[in-house]
């Protein structure tokens, strides 16, 4: 399943900067343990961002680069959600390499790192900061 939210349909909330927080999607889009692919608007242009919601887990909220940079594939969300040494990782679902959800960074290569974003829930909607 992929949650796709519409660019015309898109909310957005400014704030001091560049960066608006972007509401992309709702609870019931979103599939425990698991991703879903995403478009934000950035100060760099269009981005799609893979969501990941783990319930229970303290933050349970991640959204990172849904593009892998192995294999130049948009297919991060569709990655196996695990833990690897104590870290929540996903498993890019193409050359099977580890990234962290916290903060994007490959076990494999710590020159490889995604981007991510500030991610919350407000009440039942999914908000990002692009």
């Amino acid at each position: 399943m992929t949650a796709t939210a519409m660019k015309k349909a898109m909310d957005t909330v400014d704030s001091e900067n560049t960066m608006t927080w972007q509401k992309v999607c709702t609870r019931a889009d979103l599939v425990a343990f698991s991703g879903v692919a995403a478009w934000l608007e950035t100060p760099d242009g269009a981005a799609q961002v893979a969501i990941f919601y783990l319930p229970d887990q303290g933050n349970e909220l991640f959204a990172l680069d849904h593009h892998d940079p192995f294999s130049n594939a948009n297919v991060i969300a569709r990655g196996i959600v695990g833990d690897l040494k104590g870290a929540a990782v996903v498993a890019s679902p193409i050359y099977k390499q580890h990234f962290r959800l916290e903060d994007g960074q490959c076990l494999e290569d710590e020159a490889i790192k995604l981007r991510t974003w500030k991610i919350e829930f407000k009440g039942e909607e999914v908000w990002i900061e692009g």
